[in-house]
Order: C-alpha cells, then structure tokens, then sequence
C-alpha cells in the first residue's frame, strides 16, 4: 500500500459482515490514514470478505480470541508493513470498532491532539448516544477502577475508538485479555505516566439490546473488567487486604 500517511486504522471484527463494507470505507477517509487492517477475530459470517471488498488488509484468526488478541494482532501486522516500506518513523494507531458504519469517518478528530502532540493516546466520547437495554453497570465498574488505579475519572470508560502513539501501545503490552482491555489499557498508559486526553465525536455503533443474548455479553464483559482490575489493583492497597486477611495469633 502506499506509504504516504501517518496513521494506521486497525478495525477488530466478529459477525459484522452487515456493517464492517461501510465502517472501512468511513475509515478509508481519515486524513492521514493510509493503512486499513481488519482482524476478523474467528467469524462465522462474510465479515473477512466484505472488508476485503471495502479496501482494507484482512487478517483472519481462526477462532475467536478475543479483542485485546485482536488489536495486538492487527498492531504487529502493522509493524512488519512497516519494516518493508522502511519508515523513518511509524504510524500512529487508530483502533476503531467494525459495527461504526459511516459514523468512522468522524474519527480524524481522535487522531489531531496525538499528531500534535498534545496526547498518547486520545479516547472517543460519543455525542451521539445510542438508547441500549443495559443499566450502566459495567460502566460503573470500569470507571471507578480506573480512577480508584489512576486518580483519573473518564467519561467513557468502555469506548473502544482510540488513537495513540506506537510508543504509547507499547508501553501498554501486553494488553489485556477479553472484555477488559479497554479499562487495562487506560490504567496502563497513566501508570506510564503518558497523557490521555478524551474527545467528543459525533459516531455511533450498534446498540447491545436486552435480550438474553445481550445480558450474557454484559455479564462477560462485567467479568473481564473485574479481573483487569484486579490484576491491576494499587500495590498499598493489595499489601492492606493482604495484612486484614492475615489470621490472627
């Protein structure tokens, strides 16, 4: 592909053949973004061929391993690109969700406070809300473990729309497991001491709904939260629980 931009779109996808046609073609209109990668993370659907059809460098894991598998995924495929077109520097990453459809072309504006500087890593906070069957307790959770790990309170701790420097991912891995990644990856990069900044964007995606289908998601995802945050638990305040579970005599 040619090598005439700064930024790298990768796009992790499961089952979104009926959306993932328009978000690679929203994303293909980023200024700066001349590299687009779909990881199509075990579907069972046309995703991996819509995607091709759409422009974008498909990469295919046989089985679903997860969105932090996924987005690490797409990130090395990047950096072996990379190393043949022999760069002087590498591209930042911009990760997006593959059900934003047309929606993704408002993601530039993720990219601007990373290319100047300015951030690390910038976090999407969507002005177009989505009415969804859940009742905000995964949000909750991530959001008070990351400010209880980092002293930082994000409006929106789940958004997986992200741009951030290749020094700022690294720093980062290896990214988290399952659901939790987004809420590892935030804790991670203010531990480093790197800068986030969040920034509001006119995108959408596809409402989770509330059937059982939907809450069996949601109680995943509340899960692999939890475990992220207990992996990542303030080193005092482990010694603490430890000295209270200690028995007495």
């Amino acid at each position: 592909m040619p090598d005439t931009g700064d930024v790298a779109v990768i796009i992790p996808a499961r089952d979104e053949a009926d959306r993932i046609r328009a978000t690679v073609r929203g994303a293909a209109g980023i200024p700066g973004a001349d590299l687009l990668v779909v990881v199509d993370d075990g579907s069972r659907d046309g995703t991996a061929a819509a995607a091709e059809s759409a422009g974008a460098v498909v990469l295919r894991h046989p089985r679903s391993m997860g969105k932090g598998a996924a987005l690490e995924s797409g990130a090395e495929a990047v950096r072996l690109l990379e190393r043949t077109q022999h760069r002087a520097s590498p591209r930042h990453l911009l990760f997006l969700d593959g059900d934003l459809a047309d929606s993704a072309a408002e993601a530039g504006a993720l990219v601007e406070p990373v290319r100047a500087g300015l951030a690390d890593m910038t976090i999407a906070v969507f002005t177009n809300r989505v009415r969804a069957g859940g009742h905000g307790f995964v949000v909750a959770l991530s959001g008070s473990g990351i400010r209880r790990a980092t002293g930082w309170a994000p409006a929106q701790p789940l958004n997986g729309q992200r741009c951030l420097t290749r020094a700022a991912f690294e720093a980062a891995r290896p990214l988290a497991a399952g659901w939790g990644v987004e809420t590892g990856l935030t804790i991670d990069v203010l531990r480093c001491g790197l800068r986030v900044q969040e920034v509001e964007v006119p995108m959408s995606h596809r409402a989770t709904g509330n059937d059982w289908q939907a809450q069996w998601h949601r109680a995943r995802q509340f899960a692999g939260v939890a475990l992220v945050l207990a992996a990542r638990e303030p080193p005092v305040q482990r010694a603490t629980q430890g000295l209270r579970r200690r028995p007495a005599g």
